[in-house]
């Protein structure tokens, strides 16, 4: 290989992919899951965001590449507990070995006393079995949206502790109380803005279940 000026061998590049490099900000890696990943709906937006504020579109492609790929490798990283392993958590909790005999068991009888009919043939029906008395199922742990206060779900979950954002181990009837009025303030059907019948009504069998023989 021949030697420059300088006696020094020239290092081996790509003239065209560095310059192409260059002119996008992008490697070529980063082009290729461009032109697979963002759709026409999205392109749209970024040619649009990037006049309106001035943005180069290759910074908001990246940008929408970066999020597409972590909201993906998230939602993976989440997995659904199979209807074997629902079965086998509320087993162990009543101490059966099979559907028969959770059935028969009179523990479970009790605990399960008006609640709705179970559909043992359904996975939503050990679903509802496994948020009653084992924990919170992966995936809904912080949750957002509709009927969710402070992460939790308050129609699949009853957790007034959590609801109310309270320490069970040091908090007083006062706390409880305060708490369930800041939230009452925000649900109460008479708040026009806010209010929530279900929601409320939900909060409110949530307090008196934590004031019940004060």
């Amino acid at each position: 290989m021949p030697k420059s000026p300088s006696g020094k061998q020239p290092q081996k590049t790509n003239a065209k992919k560095e310059s192409k490099q260059k002119k996008t900000g992008r490697s070529s890696d980063s082009s290729k899951v461009s032109s697979d990943t963002l759709n026409s709906f999205l392109k749209a937006e970024i040619g649009r965001l990037s006049q309106e504020k001035g943005i180069e579109k290759s910074i908001l492609e990246d940008f929408a590449i970066f999020v597409i790929k972590n909201h993906k490798k998230k939602a993976k990283e989440v997995k659904e507990l199979t209807l074997s392993e629902l079965k086998k958590s509320i087993y162990q909790y009543f101490s059966v070995s099979n559907t028969p005999d959770l059935k028969k068991s009179g523990a479970f009888q009790m605990a399960t006393d008006g609640m709705d009919d179970l559909n043992f043939g359904r996975k939503e029906s050990w679903q509802v079995l496994y948020r009653k008395f084992i924990g919170i199922l992966p995936g809904e742990e912080n949750q957002e949206g509709y009927g969710c206060i402070n992460g939790v779900n308050i129609f699949n979950y009853f957790k007034p502790w959590q609801v109310f954002n309270l320490d069970p181990k040091v908090a007083t009837s006062e706390d409880i109380k305060k708490s369930y009025h800041d939230l009452s303030k925000i649900y109460h059907p008479d708040n026009q803005s806010t209010g929530d019948a279900q929601v409320f009504d939900r909060l409110t069998t949530m307090y008196k279940s934590l004031t019940a023989g004060a």
